[in-house]
């Protein structure tokens, strides 16, 4: 089996793991859009020119060879508030399960990239671009089955970013959270002013099993007002306080980093 085959082959097992019982997975939700799959990567750096680097290459090289292969809208993010600084984060999304196991390899074989890309592609080991890099995959939610672009990305507005990681003490309870979600979480959410960008189950990474979701604001002050809304809103209380969906029951540690993203990030 070649290794195309195999992460096909894992993705697919962990989709429709991802389904669970009595939920459709992406290849049944018949006239439903398909849920997308996300990559989240986390490159972390040294403080210094390094971070000009990595931020020149993705603006010049990396983003334009995945527009070239149809990848794409793709967000980049710097922390703002959080572990790890500096960290880069990028979020690429994929329609399917095959275009994320292909997307690397379509890429690589790029020769306007391979070139442009040389430098920072063959720096030698005694003078690496970064110090490792984090990854995961998720798959969107029934709920939010594709991911939202802020109106403001295009002409690089100012935005900030909140991405939170919810893990639970077993999968049971990590559906539990995501069916919360899906049901009437998300829907309280919009209408408390709380913007969503996407909504994933994580199905390979750290810290299993966990949801991951990223929130867009115009500023701190709009994040603050924001969330003191939906910690009020009647009908939050009332879900939240549903045997069953209890944060006690169901979420065992939520994880938070604001982000600003980079001004050539399409998200």
């Amino acid at each position: 089996m070649d290794r195309r085959h195999f992460i096909n082959a894992a993705l697919a097992a962990a989709a429709g793991t991802a389904a669970g019982p009595g939920q459709p997975s992406a290849a049944q939700t018949g006239g439903k859009p398909k849920p997308e799959y996300y990559e989240l990567r986390l490159y972390h750096l040294r403080r210094g020119p390094k971070v000009k680097l990595m931020n020149d290459f993705f603006r010049d090289v990396a983003l334009p060879a995945m527009r070239r292969q149809n990848i794409g809208p793709v967000g980049v993010f710097d922390v703002t508030f959080g572990p790890d600084n500096p960290t880069l984060y990028m979020l690429i999304p994929h329609p399917s399960a095959e275009a994320c196991a292909t997307a690397s390899a379509r890429v690589n074989a790029d020769a306007e990239y391979r070139k442009a890309g040389a430098d920072f592609i063959n720096r030698p080991a005694a003078d690496p671009a970064y110090i490792r890099v984090e990854s995961s995959l998720m798959v969107a939610f029934d709920g939010m089955p594709r991911l939202e672009v802020p109106a403001g990305a295009a002409q690089n507005k100012p935005r900030i970013f909140e991405l939170r990681i919810y893990e639970s003490h077993n999968k049971a309870a990590n559906k539990k959270k995501i069916e919360m979600f899906n049901i009437g979480e998300i829907a309280i959410f919009r209408r408390t002013g709380l913007q969503p960008v996407f909504f994933g189950e994580t199905l390979i990474g750290t810290r299993l099993p966990n949801l991951t979701y990223l929130l867009v604001f115009d500023d701190l002050e709009a994040r603050t007002k924001n969330w003191a809304r939906f910690a009020a809103d009647p009908e939050w209380k009332t879900l939240s306080a549903k045997p069953g969906y209890t944060d006690a029951e169901i979420v065992s540690n939520i994880s938070n980093v604001i982000l600003r993203p980079a001004a050539y990030s399409q998200i």
